[in-house]
């Protein structure tokens, strides 16, 4: 048996410059796509004027339909040997419907990152108080271990969310696959290329608006944390970027306060190298954070909370410093921007994260390795996972039943 066809569905258009999720697709596209295997990507989502272009790597897109049966004959002329679903909502759409009309596709989840864990430390925040595990077991959480399990395999980003799936979820290992953001290391040349510290200025903040735990981070920054850094540094700036900004966004700009609301960044290299310290101080969410790999990747020390930084060093040196407490952050980003030396030794310490952590070299093989070897095993695999068997029976007489309902229900109306 051999993989010759990949089919991503995406809950979006494909927007790397707008997301973190949208670099983490491509990334997997490009992978795809050294094998030499054909990669199409099809999506319900509006068309986007900042979307990838697909095309120019050869990639067919599709515009497909929820509720409707026009995807089955899509997926049944298709043939693909993988199916891809970058989000469990795309899963639930979708995934039946591919069970159904192409029995024989390896069936791979892309969670981007834990749902139902972001869920669970949001509503903790909003009520005040600390997360716990029993805050895991929500109705988000029933929803994405299902499609877990009625997956054959999902990728995972974040090494603690696999062991938290493993450890309170109890899901067979075998079903998870480790896959962080894949980048070329950072060579001796790039890092000198870097501006310097006298170069740069001001402190940055990015991440897309849309998103609630960078909204909620700004407004963080905004009401607490910028206040006491401006304190010390009365003259400093911070530069706040993001795709999607609404009105409710820009109304935050305050030249006085030194806090400016830009919008997109046309580079998240350009305004990444044109700062001095990036400040990430998030109190929920999940996953690995894209913002703090650019940092990295592009030179700028960082100051983010725990969760921030959560899987994405292990026990090497943060590139900068990791402070829950705001009065403890703030200090931490003035000496971080006030200090040469200091700063240098941030800026060395991301330098080796990057190079120790997410490396192609040394994570694309394994992770290819484990789909052609579940391909491979198809049957015996699925044999072995009764409960995604049992879910997707039930999901056949289920949602197969409600999506047909609303489709017809749709027709009359027309």
């Amino acid at each position: 048996m051999t993989i010759k066809h990949v089919l991503v569905i995406g809950k979006v258009w494909i927007e790397p410059t707008s997301s973190a999720a949208g670099s983490r697709t491509l990334q997997l596209i490009e992978v795809f796509l050294q094998q030499a295997w054909q990669v199409s990507f099809a999506t319900a989502a509006g068309d986007s004027e900042f979307k990838a272009d697909l095309g120019a790597l050869g990639i067919q897109e599709f515009n497909i339909e929820l509720n409707n049966s026009s995807f089955d004959d899509l997926i049944k002329t298709l043939k693909p040997d993988i199916v891809v679903f970058d989000r469990f909502v795309t899963e639930e759409q979708f995934g039946w419907r591919v069970a159904e009309h192409c029995p024989e596709a390896l069936r791979i989840l892309d969670t981007i990152d834990l749902h139902c864990l972001r869920v669970a430390r949001q509503t903790a925040l909003k009520q005040n108080r600390e997360f716990t595990k029993n805050d895991l077991f929500n109705d988000t959480a029933k929803r994405e271990l299902a499609s877990i399990y009625r997956c054959d395999l999902t990728l995972m980003i974040s090494e603690v969310e696999m062991a938290l799936l493993q450890n309170e979820f109890k899901v067979d290992p075998a079903l998870l696959c480790y896959i962080p953001f894949l980048v070329d290391p950072i060579s001796e040349a790039t890092k000198e290329a870097w501006p310097d510290y006298e170069t740069r200025r001001d402190f940055i903040s990015i991440g897309n608006f849309l998103h609630e735990p960078n909204w909620d981070a700004v407004l963080y920054l905004k009401n607490t944390i910028w206040p006491l850094i401006r304190n010390q540094l009365p003259d400093a700036k911070l530069q706040i970027y993001g795709a999607y900004p609404s009105q409710k966004v820009f109304q935050l700009n305050n030249t006085k306060e030194g806090l400016i609301i830009n919008g997109r960044a046309e580079s998240a290299q350009t305004v990444m190298e044109q700062a001095r310290v990036c400040l990430a101080p998030l109190r929920f969410g999940a996953g690995i954070k894209g913002k703090l790999l650019d940092a990295m990747l592009y030179g700028t020390p960082s100051v983010t909370t725990p969760l921030g930084a959560e899987s994405m060093s292990g026990d090497l040196l943060w590139n900068g410093f990791i402070e829950s407490d705001p009065d403890k952050f703030a200090q931490a980003a003035v000496n971080l921007y006030r200090e040469k030396s200091l700063w240098q030794t941030a800026q060395k310490n991301g330098f080796t994260i990057i190079n120790s952590f997410y490396s192609k070299k040394q994570h694309v093989p394994p992770i290819l390795e484990k789909i052609k070897q579940v391909y491979t095993n198809l049957d015996q695999h699925r044999l072995n996972n009764f409960t995604g068997s049992m879910l997707i029976q039930q999901s056949l007489a289920a949602t197969k039943y409600m999506a047909l309902w609303i489709e017809e229900k749709n027709r009359s109306k027309t």
